[in-house]
């Protein structure tokens, strides 16, 4: 039997780990958007706002994240949607390919089985029917 830290890396685990990362993005945007109860922005001033504000930062201002009238983070927004699920995505995919190959195996392996996995319990549930 073959060592499963050993199975080789196909692109789809690539891709399956963006995929993870970006439902993760997704995830982020909404609660940012739910779970905040304080405004990011203070002021109509971005250097005050950075200085002052524990939402605001660097990346917000660099990628231009919009915000309501209030200050507050816009869930409607697409654009913010956007800039979550790309940084989410980025850093994942750097993760992936630079953290060596532990991570891309744990996940390789971890996606190999989740197909078995689920399978299983799709089976599992039509038969306690």
């Amino acid at each position: 039997m073959t060592d499963p830290m050993l199975t080789p890396l196909y692109s789809w685990h690539f891709f399956a780990f963006l995929a993870l990362f970006a439902a993760l993005g997704m995830l982020g945007h909404v609660l940012r958007g739910f779970v905040n109860p304080m405004p990011d922005r203070l002021s109509d001033c971005e250097s005050m706002d950075l200085a002052l504000s524990d939402g605001y930062n660097w990346t917000d201002r660099l990628f231009g994240t919009e915000y309501d009238d209030y200050g507050y983070y816009r869930l409607d927004s697409a654009r913010n949607l956007k800039i979550s699920v790309m940084l989410s995505m980025v850093s994942g995919g750097v993760a992936y390919l630079f953290c060596g190959p532990e991570v891309a195996h744990a996940f390789a392996w971890a996606a190999n089985n989740a197909v078995s996995w689920t399978w299983d319990l799709m089976v599992y549930r039509v038969q306690n029917l």
